[in-house]
């Protein structure tokens, strides 16, 4: 029995299934962890997430911005965008189910020492805190009203947290937070213009798991969404985003003793790799 956690599918259903090959998946005993965004920019995000709902208890899957997007778009509170491919998806026969289902995936998961979150977790979050935070936004989606809180939900303001945010300000925040983040200062003000390497971070800005003391360090956490980062593997850091949908590879990590498996984007692989379109939330 082992858990794998899986980088950003985005769609990439063929080089998903090659990478449970791989690492021969076995559906009775493993279980998978996904880092979030199985949708949009990849082929194939009806059938992923077909399969991976299908897991049941044996997968979980954390939200992303993309999958936020999805359910914003689905409700037409926002447009599409000339790089989404989430057509399928809307109009399938399932789809009510399907983003019934996806809407009611927690946050951020956290087992033992191990955390799973999309993007990353602000420096005053603690796990406790941050579980908590995750919660507000879990009853808003999972609620009657969800269609009122995605269409809140985009923006990049507020920049930072503060205890006394309230209303959509603040779960704005957290989602931000939790599904976009990459740099941000040493106290916690984001920056969402940024995506390219680590190295390029603004002046006064670093990658949110360098802040020095960041309260969430005591834990391992396991994230994707900043493919330009790459896969970085560090004590309490697993970085698992490596681009697969621009050509790159899906990564997957054993969590109990990191055994490293990686698949090419298949595109690649023939010779059509994927073109890099514009990057939106």
């Amino acid at each position: 029995m082992a858990t794998y956690a899986i980088g950003d599918v985005q769609g990439c259903f063929d080089e998903l299934q090659a990478l449970l090959e791989a690492f021969r998946f076995d559906r009775a005993s493993d279980h998978l962890w996904f880092v979030g965004d199985l949708v949009n920019r990849g082929p194939a995000s009806l059938a992923t997430l077909r399969f991976v709902r299908d897991l049941g208890d044996r997968a979980v899957v954390v939200l992303g911005n993309h999958d936020l997007h999805l359910l914003a778009l689905a409700l037409g509170h926002v447009k599409s965008r000339k790089d989404d491919t989430l057509d399928e998806v809307i109009a399938a026969p399932d789809a009510s189910d399907l983003l019934d289902w996806l809407r009611r995936r927690p946050m951020i998961h956290v087992a033992g020492d191990t955390t799973l979150v999309h993007a990353g977790l602000l420096p005053q979050w603690d796990i406790a805190k941050a579980r908590s935070l995750a919660k507000e936004v879990e009853t808003e989606l999972r609620g009657p009203g969800y269609g009122k809180f995605l269409a809140k939900l985009y923006g990049s303001r507020p920049e930072r947290w503060d205890d006394d945010l309230t209303g959509g300000d603040r779960l704005r925040v957290i989602v931000n937070a939790m599904t976009r983040l990459r740099f941000c200062t040493p106290q916690g003000v984001m920056e969402f213009e940024t995506k390219g390497e680590s190295t390029r971070a603004p002046k006064g800005y670093l990658p949110w798991f360098d802040v020095p003391g960041r309260k969430s360090a005591g834990s391992t956490v396991v994230c994707g969404h900043w493919s330009a980062l790459g896969l970085r593997i560090a004590p309490n850091l697993l970085a698992l985003d490596s681009g697969c949908v621009w050509g790159g590879q899906l990564s997957a990590i054993r969590l109990e003793d990191r055994r490293l498996v990686q698949i090419p984007c298949v595109a690649h692989a023939t010779g059509r790799a994927r073109g890099r379109p514009r990057r939106g939330r």
